[in-house]
């Protein structure tokens, strides 16, 4: 027993003392704004995790594809081609960890700096499945009566998002909060695929139409580059010699075949050279 709290007594000596190494735990905030502005200039890099939402636009991402296939087809009398298949909006969630990589230049308290950010996900994609069917009213120009279904699908999967940015900030203290901007790119599997299955009747009456043989298409990216646009804020705090962490929010916007927005919250701890 007394061994344990001999330990015990040691270990808080010094935690202790390597908290008073760091100004956000020594003195408290108040304490810590008060000290001199912290140098944040020269290179850095850190590790980062976090969580992140995407949202993925669907709509009209198989137009093209249903489009070509009747290409010249008596069905296009019906518009198939601009039918809404319902292919909409999705949602998804992931978690996600990574790595970042900078430099700073600081003028007094104005820092501004350039760093890449990357992120990887277990998925920033969704899947969209549609299906529609319709009978003409009335006979098509090869005098038939055609019934005429259509299923659609379409996915996205982003594994991969690197950002590069351009940043601006202010040191406060200890503090270096700041904004970003810049480009994206990403790594995705992305997959189409259209089926137009149709049936003739020269009468229209239920259970007459005859099935002819279905048309299909599909087109499957892996390992796709897709690239888009960035922003955001975040907080860099020091806490001891050139140790850093930090909290930040970033929204990017993937403008692929299928439009993709995600955005991330992270945390992460740096390292300032």
């Amino acid at each position: 027993m007394r061994r344990l709290l001999l330990a015990a007594m040691m270990f808080g000596a010094v935690t202790g003392a390597h908290a008073a190494d760091m100004p956000v735990l020594r003195g408290g905030f108040t304490e810590a704004l008060a000290r001199p502005t912290t140098n944040w200039e020269g290179f850095y890099i850190g590790g980062q995790a976090g969580y992140g939402s995407s949202d993925e636009n669907f709509s009209g991402t198989n137009a093209n594809m249903l489009s070509a296939l009747l290409d010249h087809n008596v069905i296009q009398q019906m518009d198939v081609a601009n039918w809404n298949l319902g292919l909409g909006k999705q949602s998804q969630r992931s978690p996600a960890y990574g790595g970042f990589v900078g430099y700073n230049v600081q003028f007094d308290d104005v820092v501004v700096g350039a760093e890449m950010s990357y992120m990887h996900a277990n998925n920033f994609g969704g899947t969209s499945i549609a299906t529609k069917e319709l009978v003409s009213g009335t006979k098509l120009s090869d005098s038939m009566f055609h019934d005429v279904r259509v299923d659609s699908g379409a996915a996205i999967e982003i594994t991969d998002l690197a950002t590069f940015r351009a940043r601006a900030g202010y040191a406060w203290g200890c503090f270096l909060p700041y904004m970003f901007g810049g480009f994206a790119l990403g790594n995705a599997n992305i997959t189409r695929f259209v089926t137009v299955s149709d049936a003739i009747s020269a009468t229209g009456a239920p259970g007459s139409f005859t099935s002819l043989m279905p048309l299909s298409a599909s087109d499957v990216l892996h390992n796709h580059l897709v690239y888009g646009y960035s922003g955001g804020l975040g907080v860099d705090v020091s806490l001891m010699a050139g140790l850093f962490m930090r909290a930040e929010w970033e929204y990017a916007r993937i403008t692929s075949t299928v439009d993709t927005n995600i955005n991330t919250v992270r945390v992460g701890v740096g390292y300032k050279f």
